[in-house]
This record gives structure tokens, sequence and C-alpha cells, in this order.
């Protein structure tokens, strides 16, 4: 037995609270050392005499990857108190007992030995607005999407697509043109708007804010934002803005007064100034976003600057009803800073969505005092490598998706953020060299995984494009230059994650088996299985899924029904799928 294997400790995510009643606690072992994991648990206080009285309870293993077995179990304490460990029995039947003070062959005495749950209180959970777990996200890059309000152009805007994007070009895009198409969004099924920037800005990606109070005017003005959250709600689709309090931009206003009075600046606490005179050109003397002299880093623990931010904050939800935001570079900002800003938030709108721009492992925010969920890199990552870019195998695929899901508690899982590309990198086709194929397999598996998924806008009808200007070219309009086959695709699914039980959100997710470019994984609720198998491959492919055998199912995508046969070997054409929805 490799007990140097054997993981856990009493943090997130080994142990928290789903619930006001109930724990789930995870660990993990060698993969395939251990055959049967029980937990030993009891109150801490339950005693007959000097005898704890402890209970029993099997641990389920809920996912394994190439080096690492998750085991996985939820109990109700009657009085929300905990102490428990671990019996792990081996292939060979030798057992050890694992608690907070080592390994032992016997049940400890000492009940100080094991880990400790305190109590759980309902203040501590983490608690992310449920509506969030039923959205599809559309992101929409405000200044590409729709010119709809010729007036609004800036200065030397460009006929709608007219030429390829570059980091300075304009093409008019407004929130007219938004409303002037909310029908498209209705149909596809989108259930949310992310809008990046809107506020008063300099660029045409708006990340550099001027006036963090103000609407770009090239967009509209603040009662036509109204009036397009209020078209947005009617149609049962939230808004989520996209906020840059780590940094302002060049011509916010404090900043230009630090610039023009240097240290008599009353604003030179505001950022992060190394030296006199500062300056703003080139290699910057002071804190930055990156090394971008334009994108000043502000200090969020200055009393002012909280102020100012936590008032733009409170400032849009009161005003114009928005359900979310969506929150830039924000693993750079303080946690003190983040978390006055969900007390803000929260007590503005209590099922406002909080998401942080992170692509790193993110439990330090998730703690349910900062976010509510990150934009789901580690997700990304897996997905787009293996199905778009083709450069994963299938079992290496299998374990990053399965480390994903067992970095977060379920319940943060539930609303992670999951996009397939966005502002910020490479368009999905163009990642799979055009290969449309291989994005309606990507979409298939994004569409059926845990989690609020997001669309970029375009991608649902083939628009390409590469990194950062390139992903940010104008959305096409022009049914005969769409790709109207993959936009049906998309739509299909979508209502199956919204009608068929399983296929959406509110399911357990695990991997059955994986092959050779092909993989096959089951999603299940208490009345509901599905059986989904994804051939990554130009060749068709054969593939064992154990779980079939001797069910009754049903093709939902044929419709064929099907009695599988004790040895159930499933063959998918090249780039194929089957999602089989089990009857008995």
């Amino acid at each position: 037995m490799f007990i140097e294997a054997i993981n856990h400790r009493a943090i997130n995510q080994y142990v928290y609270a789903r619930d006001k009643e109930t724990i789930d606690i995870m660990l993990e072992t060698k993969k395939g050392d251990i055959d049967n994991v029980e937990l030993i648990f009891a109150d801490p206080y339950d005693f007959k005499g000097d005898k704890w009285q402890y209970r029993t309870k099997k641990m389920i293993k809920s996912g394994t990857t190439t080096r690492v077995d998750y085991w996985k179990i939820s109990v109700k304490p009657e009085f929300r108190r905990l102490r428990y460990g671990f019996r792990c029995t081996d292939t060979n039947k030798n057992e050890i007992f694992f608690t907070e003070r080592g390994f032992n062959n016997s049940v400890p005495a000492d009940i100080n030995s094991f880990f400790c749950f305190p109590y759980l209180h309902e203040v501590d959970i983490f608690q992310a607005p449920d509506w969030v777990k039923d959205t599809v996200w559309y992101q929409i890059f405000p200044e590409r999407f729709a010119n709809g309000d010729a007036s609004l152009n800036p200065e030397a805007t460009l006929p709608w697509g007219s030429m390829d994007p570059t980091p300075t070009n304009f093409f008019g895009g407004d929130f007219q043109g938004v409303m002037d198409h909310l029908d498209y969004l209705e149909r596809l099924g989108i259930t949310g708007i992310y809008f990046t920037p809107i506020f008063k800005a300099y660029s045409n990606h708006k990340y550099d804010t001027i006036d963090y109070f103000e609407i770009d005017p090239q967009f509209g003005d603040k009662e036509t934002f109204r009036t397009l959250v209020k078209k947005c709600h009617e149609r049962g689709i939230k808004v989520m803005l996209d906020a840059v309090f780590n940094h302002s931009g060049y011509y916010f206003e404090p900043f230009q007064d630090v610039l023009k009075k240097q240290e008599d600046s009353r604003y030179k606490d505001w950022f992060h100034l190394w030296e006199y005179p500062v300056k703003a050109e080139g290699y910057p003397n002071y804190d930055a976003f990156g090394f971008v002299a334009s994108m000043p880093k502000l200090d969020t623990t200055n009393p002012e600057v909280k102020k100012y931010l936590l008032d733009v904050a409170r400032y849009w939800i009161e005003e114009f009803d928005i359900d979310g935001w969506r929150l830039d570079v924000a693993n750079e900002v303080d946690h003190a800073f983040w978390r006055d800003f969900r007390q803000v938030v929260k007590k503005a709108k209590p099922d406002a969505y909080i998401l942080g721009e992170i692509w790193h492992d993110s439990m330090r925010w998730l703690q349910g005092d900062q976010f509510d969920a990150v934009m789901n890199y580690p997700f990304t990552n897996g997905a787009v490598e293996f199905f778009a870019k083709n450069n994963m195998d299938s079992e290496t695929f299998a374990d990053n998706i399965t480390n994903v899901l067992h970095m977060y508690p379920q319940n943060v899982n539930e609303v992670a953020f999951n996009l397939l590309d966005s502002h910020d990198t490479a368009r999905i086709l163009t990642e799979a060299d055009g290969n449309k194929e291989r994005i309606k397999l990507l979409y298939l598996f994004q569409l059926s995984f845990i989690g609020s998924p997001c669309i970029y806008y375009g991608d649902e009808i083939g628009m390409t494009g590469g990194n950062d200007p390139g992903c940010r070219k104008c959305m096409e309009w022009d049914e005969s230059k769409q790709d109207r086959e993959l936009f049906d695709f998309v739509r299909k699914l979508l209502h199956m994650r919204k009608k068929v039980p399983g296929f959406g959100n509110r399911a357990d997710f695990r991997f059955l088996a994986v092959g050779e470019s092909m993989v096959a994984y089951q999603k299940q609720t208490k009345d509901a299985e599905l059986i989904f198998v994804l051939n990554n491959s130009d060749q068709a492919q054969v593939i064992e899924v154990e779980s079939l055998s001797n069910k009754k199912g049903k093709e939902l995508f044929t419709e064929e029904e099907i009695i599988f046969a004790k040895k159930c070997e499933i063959e998918v054409k090249a780039f194929g799928f089957k999602c089989y929805q089990i009857l008995g």
C-alpha cells in the first residue's frame, strides 16, 4: 500500500459544506492501489463511557487519472459537527487507518487524532446564484457585434467588416445593434449576455477606462442601455458587465491629474508610483497592467479608490438592474477589496453573479467570501487541446478534465464559467484548422458538461480569427456567409441541455472509458442516466463501454432504441458521436 500517496486535508476542496445539512469529503489515493475506502465519522461529543460512537460509510470512487483515484462521500451530521478519518483497504486486503495525525493499524483511541469539521455554519457555505446553473452565456464584444445607429459612429469608422480588425480601428458596434439581434440570440437559446467593457474609454476594446460612471458614447447613452437591459430581461436573458478595477486608462481623470501635478496631485496615492516625475511613455515607472504605460494599476487598498470602485459596483446594479460583474485581471487585486466588493454587490442584488478572470487554480477566491466563479480556463485548455487542436491524447484529456472536476467543491463546479475562446484567444475554428467536425465535438462536450457554458459571438456560425486582434472581427450577419448547419447544431444542443434530463448542469459527470482518440462519459441524476461516446478521429473507432452492458437505451440524435449486449462495444464513425439515454 502506497500510504505516501494518500492525501487529505481538512480544507477546501477536500472537505466543505455543500448545503446547510450536508458535508462533502474527498480523499486521494494512488491509482489502482486502494480497493475500498470507508469514512469513519461521528459527532466529536458522542461517547458512551470512554468509547467514541463512530460509524462507517463506504466512499465512492468519483474519478480516476493515470496517477490518482479520487474518493468522495456526502454525510449529514445530526448536530452539524464532525470528526472523521478513513479506513483504506488495498487489493490484497491490507488495511490502514488514516487520520490527521497520520497512519495507524487500528482505529485510534484518541478523538483528537481525527480530522475535524468543527461546525457547519450556514453563513460560511459557498452560495452562488442558482439561476447561473441553467444559464448559457454569449460573449459580446460591443464594438464588433452590430452597428445599429450610425449617428453614434466614432470618427473614421469603417464600413462594417470591410477590413480585418486591428488594435486601433473602429466599425461602430453599439447597443442598438445588440437590440436589433435579440431575436437571433433568443432563437439560438442564449439566456445570458456577457458584455466586454461598455464604459467610456479611448480604445476599441474599452479596457482602458476613462470614466467608470459613463457609457462610451459610441455605444449609446444610459437610457439606451437601460432599454437594452429591460428588453433582455423580458426575453429571460441576464446581463453581465465587465469591470476593470485592477487598472484604469491613461485618460482617467485622476491619472491625468498625476501627470499634470506630479507629487502635488491629490490622486498620487491612487496608483503605485515608483518615482517622480511619473513618465507615461515607454517602460512605465509605476505599476501597470503588464508593462502597458496607458493602463496604470490602481491601489485598491487606498480608501478613496476603494470607495470609488465600490460605488461603481453598486451604481450599475441599482440604476440599471444588471445581473452580474465579470472582473478583469481579478487575481492581481487584493483579497480584502474583493471581500468588500462582494458585500456591496450582494447587498444591492443578492442573486448577482460575480465572475473573476483568473486563468489558474483559483481556490483562494472561491471560498464563498469573494467570487461566485472564475473563467474556467483549466477546462478550456483541456477541451481545446484535445478536440480542436488535436495535440492531446484521450487519456491525458480525461486526466485533465477529471482533475478539473476535483480542483473545486461540487457547488463551485456547478457555476463555473466554461468558455472555449474569447476576445483574448484565437477562435476555436481557427485552432481546429477549419475542421468543423472537431468543433461540433467540442460544443457537444462543453454543452453536456458541468457548469455554465459561454459561446463567443460568431463561433456558432463558423467565424474564424487568430489571437487578438484577429479574434475580434465584425459579426457576420449575411446568412449566405454563415454556417447555418453549425448554427442549427449548436441550437439543438442548447435545446437538449434545457429539455433532456441529465444533459445539462444538474447531473454528476464521470469518464467511463477512453480509447484511441475516443472518450465515453456518463451524466447521471437520481432519475436519469446519459452515456456519451465521442470519436475525435478521422477514422471509425470502436470502444467498449461496460456501463452499457445489458441495458436498454435510446440514441438521442437518431432516436434509435437499442438493447445492448453483455459485452458492449460501440462503433462510432469518424468524428462521430453517440448520446444514449438509458431506459432500463
